[in-house]
């Protein structure tokens, strides 16, 4: 869920500009005192050119899903696994790119966007695809990350159309389709220079109620009320959410936030209602090569080690060779 994810974008949007989006990133980042808890590796994924960006844990098997944004692989940690394997294959399904990745753990699906087309249901326990649906028309798109709510309902970014899709129950029953507009943000994000990407990572609240969005070019965080769709801005206090990527909200109201370029995660606060945030922590190092998203899970939080700024990958320009692919365990976060 980066900025300036170039090389693999679909044609509408090959005419975003470099310098708009690296100008943008390059004066990302909160501004607070920093802290270096353990950092360590959880687990690898093989392959030479993974370029991981998504990952989603499941509570119910214990198994971590992690997704490449180079070809759309999808790979899978089970429980004390030092080495991820595929489960579900390059190109699969037409499948580009692996972007967003949730578990409906109660129902045994596995959710994975592909920012070119739309986003796809799988079985967990097979494998096999049980629902697709695309975003409609042939203009600029990225369909970035996702969300489930407690009724099974997802809710999706689109960071060039500035707009939350939503897929119900009932439709994932059916199959397919194109991809509902649920919540329009335009008129409520803060200008940004073209070419820039503005929605990024999206959480609810474990009720149902609400859901979080973050703007990574502006730093503010958006919140819509599910109930009467209400769109707000989250007074953040503290700091702020620039270059913010993957967001994982845990019972309580703890957000924590991945800044991808920065190379920080931070940890907020939420009011009860989720209509303010207090900054707690920040982390900033560069073991965590460039952040795209995190899942915490008891006693530490897996962050994802994309290594989009090495050769291949979509940052440009690079500054070298990656090194293996990993997921981080991330102590004190």
């Amino acid at each position: 869920m980066s900025q300036s994810k170039l090389s693999k974008l679909s044609k509408p949007l090959t005419a975003l500009t470099v310098t708009a989006l690296t100008a943008l990133m390059s004066a990302a980042g909160p501004a607070t005192a920093t802290a270096r808890p353990g950092v360590s590796t959880a687990f690898t994924l093989p392959g030479p050119k993974v370029f991981p960006e998504g990952i989603a844990t499941d509570s119910r098997t214990g198994a971590v899903y992690v997704g490449s944004y180079a070809d759309g692989t999808v790979y899978r940690a089970r429980p004390g696994a030092r080495t991820a394997e595929v489960f579900l294959p390059a190109g699969r399904d037409g499948r580009h790119t692996a972007n967003g990745l949730r578990v409906d753990a109660a129902r045994g699906r596995l959710w994975v966007t592909d920012s070119t087309a739309g986003v796809s249901v799988y079985d967990t326990r097979t494998g096999a695809r049980l629902a697709h649906f695309e975003v409609a028309g042939d203009g600029p798109r990225f369909v970035n990350d996702l969300t489930l709510t407690p009724d099974g309902t997802a809710y999706l970014t689109d960071s060039v159309r500035g707009v939350i899709y939503r897929v119900t129950p009932a439709e994932v029953r059916a199959g397919s389709g194109a991809l509902t507009v649920a919540h329009d943000l335009n008129g409520h994000l803060t200008p940004s220079p073209p070419g820039s990407y503005a929605l990024n990572g999206i959480v609810s609240d474990p009720a149902g109620r609400y859901l979080l969005t973050v703007d990574m070019t502006a730093g503010e965080l958006h919140r819509v009320d599910l109930r009467t769709g209400e769109i707000g801005r989250v007074d953040l206090t503290g700091g702020d959410l620039k270059a913010a990527d993957g967001l994982d909200l845990a019972p309580g109201g703890v957000l924590r936030v991945a800044h991808n370029v920065p190379n920080t995660l931070t940890r907020w606060q939420l009011t009860p209602d989720g209509t303010r945030a207090r900054l707690i922590r920040t982390v900033t190092d560069p073991a965590l090569q460039i952040p795209t998203t995190l899942a915490h899970t008891p006693g530490r939080t897996l962050v994802v080690r994309s290594q989009f700024d090495k050769e291949g990958g979509p940052l440009t320009p690079s500054t070298g060779t990656p090194t293996t692919f990993t997921v981080a365990a991330v102590r004190g976060l």
